[in-house]
C-alpha cells in the first residue's frame, strides 16, 4: 500500500509532502479510534532493552528532524517506535534557511537538506509536551481560557528524546547559554536530552565539536543537568550527536571529552557534507545527505567509536539504515540503539515492525 502512497507523495516537493504526512500523523493521533487502528496496523513485538538507565519497548527509534515542534507525538506512537527524538528544537522561534531546502535523490535512495533548525521555538514545543504550558499558551495567544478542556495525556508511551541546538543568530561563544536554557527548559518533559554540534546547516555550529569548544559547553551541561535531576527527582541522559565528517584525531578528541564530562551516550551520525557515487542530478545541492549512500560511511563510524569506547559508552546508530538487515547489523556492531528516518521515506512506517521482527 505505501508504494501507491509514495509514488503520489514523490510528486509532490519534498517538504511539502512531509507537511502533509505529519499533519497526517499529527492527525490520527487526535482522533483515538484511527490511532488506535493505527497502532494494531503497526504494532511490533515487544523487544525490551534497558540503555543509559531507561527501558526502551524495542531499540528501533525515530530521529531528530521528523517532528522538529513535537507537533505529532501521539500519532507517531502508533507506529511501534521504542523512541521518538523530536526537534531540534532552537529557544526562538526560526525560520531556518530560504526554500527550496529539501531534495530527493530517488536513484540513490536519499535525501539532501539544509533546513537550518526552522524551529516554532522552545515555548511552543514545551506546550506540545505539558498540558498546563498548553493551557497559558492558547490562553496568551487568543486571550481567553476554554471553559471545558480535556487534558493532554502523556504524548507518548515510548521513550521521549528531545534535541537541541541553538539559534543561528547565537555566536558561538555564547552557545552554551542557549543549551543551557533548553536543557532547563525539558529536564522535567524529557526522558533524555541530545546536544546537536553536528548538524553542517547552521554556520559555524561543527566548530563546537572541537576539543575545547566541546569541553566547555558539556562541562556545563553536565553541572546543569545535576542540579536539574536533583531538582526533579529523575536521572536525565545526555547524549551528544557527531557529524560523520570528523576526522579520526577529531573523533578521538571528541570522545574523550564526552567521556570525562559524564556523557551518557553518543548520537552517531548526523547528515554528512560528502557526496562520493551518487547518480542523481541534484547530487550537487548543498547540505547534509541522509540515506543508502550514508550507510557505509555510517557504520564506519560506529565501528570506530565501538573501537574506541571500549563499552563504556552507549551508542544510537543512525544514517543509512533502509533495511531490516542494516538496523540488525548496526545492533551487532554494537550500536545500543539504532534511530531511522529517511529509510522511512523510501520503505513507509512499516520499517519499524519490520526492523524489531528480525532482531
Amino acid at each position: 500500500m505505501y508504494d501507491s502512497i509514495r509514488s503520489l507523495l514523490f510528486r509532490l516537493d519534498p517538504e511539502r509532502a512531509h507537511e502533509l504526512t505529519l499533519r497526517a500523523i499529527r492527525l490520527a493521533g487526535k482522533v483515538r479510534p484511527v490511532g488506535w487502528m493505527l497502532s494494531q496496523l503497526f504494532k511490533a513485538p515487544a523487544k525490551p532493552v534497558e540503555v543509559f538507565g531507561l527501558k526502551f519497548r524495542n531499540p528501533v527509534g525515530l530521529a531528530a528532524g521528523y517532528d522538529k515542534d513535537g507537533v505529532a507525538i501521539h500519532g507517531l506512537d502508533t507506529l511501534g517506535f521504542g523512541h521518538i527524538e523530536i526537534g531540534t528544537v532552537t529557544p526562538l522561534p526560526q525560520e531556518g534557511n530560504p526554500r527550496p531546502r529539501v531534495f530527493r535523490l530517488v536513484e540513490d535512495e536519499a535525501v539532501i537538506n539544509r533546513m537550518g533548525f526552522p524551529s516554532r521555538g522552545t515555548e511552543f514545543v514545551q506546550t506540545q509536551l505539558d498540558p498546563n504550558l498548553h493551557m497559558g499558551f492558547v490562553e496568551r495567544t487568543f486571550g481567553f481560557r476554554p471553559r471545558f478542556y480535556v487534558a493532554h495525556r502523556r504524548p507518548t508511551q515510548a521513550i521521549l528524546g528531545v534535541n537541541l541546538g541553538k539559534n543561528k543568530t547565537t555566536p558561538n561563544e555564547e552557545a552554551v547559554f542557549d543549551y543551557l536554557s533548553l536543557l532547563q527548559n525539558y529536564s522535567r518533559l524529557a526522558d533524555y536530552l541530545t546536544i546537536n554540534v553536528s548538524s553542517p546547516n547552521t554556520v559555524g555550529l561543527r566548530q563546537l565539536q572541537g576539543r575545547a569548544a566541546l569541553e566547555s559547553l558539556l562541562i556545563h551541561l553536565h553541572e546543569q543537568r545535576l542540579l536539574e535531576e536533583k531538582r526533579w527527582e529523575k536521572k536525565l541522559p545526555l547524549l551528544v550527536k557527531l557529524a560523520p565528517d570528523l576526522a579520526a584525531g577529531e573523533l578521538d578528541d571528541a570522545l574523550d571529552v564526552i567521556l570525562r564530562t559524564c556523557m551518557d551516550g553518543v548520537i552517531a551520525t548526523n547528515t554528512t557534507l560528502a557526496r562520493e557515487g551518487l547518480r542523481s542530478s541534484q547530487r550537487g545541492e548543498s547540505g547534509g545527505l541522509s540515506g543508502a549512500p550514508l550507510r557505509v560511511r555510517s557504520e564506519e563510524f560506529l565501528h570506530q567509536i565501538v573501537k574506541r569506547a571500549e563499552g563504556r559508552l552507549p551508542i544510537v546508530s543512525v544514517g543509512g539504515i533502509m533495511s531490516p538487515e542494516d538496523a540488525k547489523r548496526r545492533l551487532d556492531m554494537g550500536a545500543a540503539l539504532v534511530q531511522v528516518y529517511t529509510g522511512l521515506i523510501y520503505r513507509g512506517p512499516g520499517l519499524v515492525r519490520e526492523i524489531v521482527k528480525v532482531l
